[in-house]
């Protein structure tokens, strides 16, 4: 029987708070520190690993964390959300974004419908359409191949269906797989949009309108948009426009799409880049073939979450030690940085995954919790970030834990040797000496040179930013934040918290507000 506490009220979250912290200077410090690297590193699918050598624990502590994991059922609350149970205890839906990628568990059957198989369905029709866009079976009213794929969408629609294009791009490029270039307009701002277009061949542009409930303000905004600059190119916006919504939406049956693709109530915005959501795009740009290795690797991934053993369970294993920073040693911001310019958008779209499902005061029944959830998070690819907000990191005030991201080898092999390196061997150089740097430290007497250290890091390493790394990267970080909600009892699976702006957002459109908002409406000319 699963019992969903608070985490204060548990026995191993207090035994946390009375051990010893771990001096992690002198834990990193000459061999001790090298073999404390060596032997705290984990598998994470696809041909990476989870090293966590430089994060604030010791053997005790993960003892105690492993005893927190079984005392707070984290395994058993991960079963229970794959095998269709109610999780998402706001909304009174189940959570099954994890199916799109894989069977981990039961069959679930939800109004009638085996969803695996729904969302397979899903996955092959794409998969069809997207076959004869590239044949030219399907193109444009001249008889021409569409070349370029945009997507319409915005937050969950628009995050990480952006980010693992981005990751992805070069890679396509010198593996032959860049079937067609992709764009992006999400922001309501007419200035994204008109940006956006005015870069595009209208002609030979497919558009993809991401909602899944049809009636997402900025969205449909943006395809009144769009369809306008195709009118005025002489072009009929419903050849040149497809759907991702969902099947009782006011876009699913509408002759103003070429078709239309479905997802569900059970796969919540920002985790729905496995479902249609970014298939339907990613399939375009690289070909179904690739995003289908995508989501091979996300299953890998998924299957190591579900050990119950902490120290060989990579997504929980970084989720409690999150835990711990965050609660126990009182860290308020964790910094994601990905030493690969491919990933440039991938903390943008880690931003919300996290701080949209944990940024929560209340638990899962409503009730105020008495301690810290989600961190706030930021990040920015390396070296860039080191020219920018590392001299914060390094001897601002607070600590803020880091999560590096590193591969050993680029992903176009395109490199020339400087002064004795390659690039590659110099971006890999840098997340290294960062590592060691932020941890250690440096002595001086001069107070503005010295470098405290005590700064916890973890990296995740892989060999080459493929598909297979993307997908296992994303759902390392979506399960991590799961296991997250589940130790600090919140529903990770709503969003409350976007609404009010919204709803009074509309009050300033219809006029119909006063006092302070009146004012600012005013004040924008509105």
């Amino acid at each position: 029987m699963i019992a969903w506490k608070n985490m204060d009220s548990l026995a191993s979250y207090r035994k946390l708070g009375e051990m010893k912290r771990v001096n992690l200077a002198a834990a990193m410090a000459g061999e001790s520190g090298a073999d404390r690297v060596k032997a705290y590193t984990v598998p994470m699918g696809a041909g990476m690993a989870f090293n966590y050598g430089a994060r604030p624990v010791d053997d005790e502590i993960l003892s105690a964390l492993s005893e927190f994991a079984k005392e707070a059922q984290l395994t058993e609350k991960f079963a229970a959300l794959y095998n269709g149970e109610v999780i998402n205890t706001g909304e009174k839906r189940r959570v099954l974004h994890h199916l799109c990628r894989g069977q981990l568990g039961e069959d679930v059957v939800a109004d009638g419908v085996n969803k695996r198989e729904f969302y397979l369905g899903e996955q092959k029709k794409i998969a069809d359409f997207a076959n004869k866009v590239h044949s030219g079976e399907i193109a444009n009213a001249a008889g021409e191949k569409f070349t370029t794929v945009c997507q319409i969408g915005i937050g969950g629609s628009d995050l990480g269906p952006r980010a693992i294009y981005l990751a992805l791009e070069n890679w396509a490029k010198v593996n032959g797989t860049l079937k067609m270039k992709a764009a992006f307009i999400s922001n309501v701002d007419p200035d994204d949009a008109a940006g956006v277009l005015s870069n595009l061949d209208l002609v030979h542009s497919l558009f993809i309108l991401v909602s899944k409930s049809g009636t997402t303000l900025e969205t449909l905004t943006n395809e009144s948009f769009v369809k306008d600059a195709l009118k005025k190119a002489g072009l009929n916006p419903s050849k040149h426009m497809i759907a991702v919504t969902s099947e009782t939406s006011p876009l699913a049956k509408s002759a103003d799409y070429l078709a239309a693709f479905f997802m569900d109530d059970y796969i919540g915005g920002r985790f729905s880049s496995s479902s249609g959501v970014g298939g339907a795009v990613l399939s375009l740009a690289f070909g179904p073939d690739v995003f289908a290795k995508f989501l091979e690797g996300a299953s890998e991934a998924d299957k190591l979450a579900k050990n119950e053993k902490l120290t060989e369970n990579p997504a929980m294993l970084d989720a409690l030690i999150g835990v711990y920073e965050r609660n126990i040693l009182g860290y308020p911001t964790t910094a994601v940085l990905p030493y690969s310019q491919a990933l440039s958008r991938f903390p943008a779209h880690l931003q919300q995954l996290d701080m949209e499902s944990n940024g929560k005061s209340v638990n899962r029944f409503g009730e105020p919790v008495h301690y810290a959830t989600g961190p706030v998070i930021f990040g920015e690819p390396g070296t860039n970030g080191q020219h920018s907000f590392y001299q914060l990191l390094h001897q601002g005030t607070d600590l803020i834990p880091l999560q590096f991201v590193g591969f050993r080898n680029s992903q176009m092999g395109t490199d020339v040797v400087i002064q004795g390196s390659t690039s590659q061997q110099k971006l890999c150089a840098n997340v290294a000496a960062q590592i060691v740097a932020f941890a250690c430290g440096k002595d001086d007497e001069n107070l503005n040179k010295k470098f405290n250290g005590g700064r916890p890091s973890s990296i995740i390493i892989g060999d080459k930013l493929t598909p297979q790394a993307v997908g296992a990267l994303l759902a390392h970080f979506e399960n991590k934040v799961m296991f997250q909600g589940f130790a600090w009892n919140v529903n990770s699976f709503d969003q409350e918290g976007v609404q009010l702006g919204k709803i009074l957002a509309k009050k300033v459109l219809a006029h119909d507000c006063d006092g302070a908002l009146k004012v600012y409406s005013e004040l924008l000319n509105i």
